[in-house]
């Protein structure tokens, strides 16, 4: 019988943070919610918090902490109300929690995943840039405090799947025994067909219109721009210890096929299934069991067909840059990472052209190149480089 779980769901009012709580209830003999946490959804954490009867609950700021006692259900208890940054971090490393789902998006989830893997637990990694800006410092934490780390991603979770006697991700300095290649999905976006020429004028909704899955708006951008494939590039290289030339990434349109492992015999072990989020929490949260997720069964002979092809790198130039950064070094990601957040909010906003992405990220690596010495030695470097990076795509007269 696997032990009981107390799990800290943080970025609970996001798409991941919702099919978590949704995997969670239904495992009430195995699985409690302790905290939740958001940064802008107030009233609908309110929401889980009352419905999962969460003990702790984080937010940003005071003026949240208003909002979310003022849509608090009169009458019922309350639950601890933390606020700021720093309680992010400390609630993921509480005493009062087992597994820590980190969901928040961009690098302000950083801190409190790494507080996570300090604390020894068991993470259940959705925050691609834990490992994308802090991949070496985030994977050293997890080896030396003893932390149990499994991926969420569908991708890397496939992989995880794939992999000899079920490896742990991060564990072993050295791809695993017999892995030849590893192979990343992706659907290919609401562009897989477009000419690059036809991008000029595309719309976030546009862009936001992803064709298989339910995500969020920045995700789905990265979707579009396949940048989001090569921050999973990055994030594959160490989760599996696996070189750059040793990873590939193919289009397969239908998304049923998650990702893919090629063994030095010639044998290609994948991972399929229906293109929900929910199959990889519940197989993180019930590891080494096997949950039910509320999934569906996968009809094979209704899908028709599957079909791969490889990226085209004019198309999605985003995709290439991603691996420039990858060879380059850590501090490439960082300014990669952090060029293409501010490059999407100002897309989002209205402010930059779809095409002009690409352009963002390109002067910021080129940026990082000029840069004498950088130092990513600490959590606090990393910050540090990382707001330095955003700054200079920031400045690029982006409005």
């Amino acid at each position: 019988m696997s032990r009981f779980q107390r799990v800290a769901v943080l970025g609970s009012t996001g798409s991941i943070g919702e099919s978590t709580l949704d995997v969670i209830a239904r495992h009430p003999e195995r699985l409690k919610v302790h905290a939740l946490s958001a940064h802008s959804r107030m009233e609908r954490l309110a929401e889980q918090a009352a419905g999962s009867g969460a003990a702790v609950v984080v937010v940003p700021d005071e003026a949240a902490r208003r909002r979310f006692q003022a849509a608090w259900p009169a009458g019922r208890p309350a639950p601890e109300i933390r606020v700021g940054a720093q309680a992010l971090a400390d609630t993921a490393a509480d005493d009062g929690c087992d597994t820590v789902m980190a969901a928040i998006v961009g690098a302000a989830g950083l801190p409190a995943a790494l507080g996570a893997a300090r604390a020894g637990k068991r993470v259940l990694l959705a925050n691609k840039e834990a490992l994308v800006a802090a991949g070496g410092l985030f994977m050293r934490a997890v080896r030396e405090h003893g932390a149990e780390l499994l991926p969420i991603d569908s991708e890397h979770n496939a992989i995880f799947q794939c992999l000899p006697h079920g490896e742990r991700a991060g564990a072993p300095d050295q791809p695993a025994r017999g892995v030849r290649r590893l192979l990343l999905t992706a659907s290919g976006g609401p562009f897989r067909r477009h000419d690059p020429q036809d991008l000029h004028e595309v719309t976030p909704d546009q862009a936001c219109a992803h064709p298989n899955w339910s995500m969020g708006r920045k995700i789905s951008v990265d979707s579009a721009t396949m940048l989001n494939k090569g921050l999973e590039v990055i994030e594959a290289h160490w989760l599996f210890a696996m070189p750059a030339d040793r990873i590939e990434v193919l289009i397969h349109p239908q998304s049923v096929v998650h990702s893919l492992v090629e063994y030095e015999d010639g044998s290609v072990l994948a991972q399929l299934g229906q293109p929900d989020m929910r199959t990889p929490i519940a197989y993180g949260l019930g590891f080494p069991d096997r949950l039910a997720s509320g999934v569906g069964p996968l009809d094979l002979a209704r899908c028709g067909r599957l079909e791969f092809e490889t990226p085209d790198l004019q198309r999605f130039p985003c995709l290439g840059l991603a691996f420039d950064a990858l060879r380059a070094g850590q501090a490439a990601c960082v300014a990669l990472n952090a060029a293409n957040e501010v490059a999407v909010e100002a897309f989002l906003s209205g402010r930059l052209r779809y095409t002009w992405i690409p352009r963002v990220i390109m002067a910021a690596l080129e940026w990082q190149q000029r840069q004498s010495s950088v130092t990513l030695d600490s959590l606090a470097d990393v910050l540090a480089f990382d707001a330095e990076a955003r700054a200079y795509a920031g400045n690029l007269g982006l409005a």
